[in-house]
């Protein structure tokens, strides 16, 4: 699957969570954090889409995604990611 395409599946991933996907430029690497009470995943736009993945990949980590339908490929990323992270 396309990188891009990967990307999108994670916008559409947070919207059906409730998650913020924040896009910005800056000297930061990105993950969650809460702004105004509200949790959101900042993603680096500067950054290369690889990165931009891992980050997104790992933040979702954080929640139970059991029970939430996503195409095959993006559940194999999150958990190719899960067992990178062990």
């Amino acid at each position: 699957m396309k990188k891009e395409k990967l990307y999108s599946e994670f916008e559409e991933l947070g919207q059906r969570l409730g998650v913020k996907i924040i896009k910005g430029k800056g000297n930061f690497t990105g993950g969650i954090c809460i702004v105004k009470d509200e949790t959101v995943i900042v993603v680096n736009k500067m950054k290369p889409i690889e990165h931009r993945l891992k980050i997104l990949a790992t933040s979702f980590l954080e929640y139970n995604l059991d029970d939430i339908y996503m195409i095959p490929a993006l559940r194999a990323f999150i958990e190719n990611t899960r067992s990178l992270a062990l």
